[in-house]
């Protein structure tokens, strides 16, 4: 396994261990960034929950189908570093 991808499932765990409120385009961002981080450009319509959030979902998610997955895993790692003052070595 890679340091980046060490890096990115500490990042993982951290994001979803935090209880603090998130703001919504916040959280759109966490979803895009993983999604592209481990999908890639291989996007499906999310079938759970409210059809206008997983909209939203999907849009997040395309704006940023250029990134590569590594570029992906970096800005969700920097996101998390961001929110949690903490940097994940």
């Amino acid at each position: 396994m890679s340091k980046l991808d060490e890096r990115f499932i500490a990042a993982f765990d951290i994001a979803s261990a935090m209880t603090q409120k998130i703001p919504p385009d916040t959280m759109l961002m966490f979803y895009a960034y993983y999604k592209q981080a481990t999908k890639g450009g291989n996007f499906k319509q999310p079938t759970e929950g409210i059809p206008l959030k997983n909209a939203f979902k999907l849009n997040a998610w395309f704006q940023i189908k250029n990134l590569s997955i590594d570029e992906a895993k970096e800005k969700y790692i920097e996101l998390v570093e961001k929110i949690t003052n903490q940097k994940i070595n």
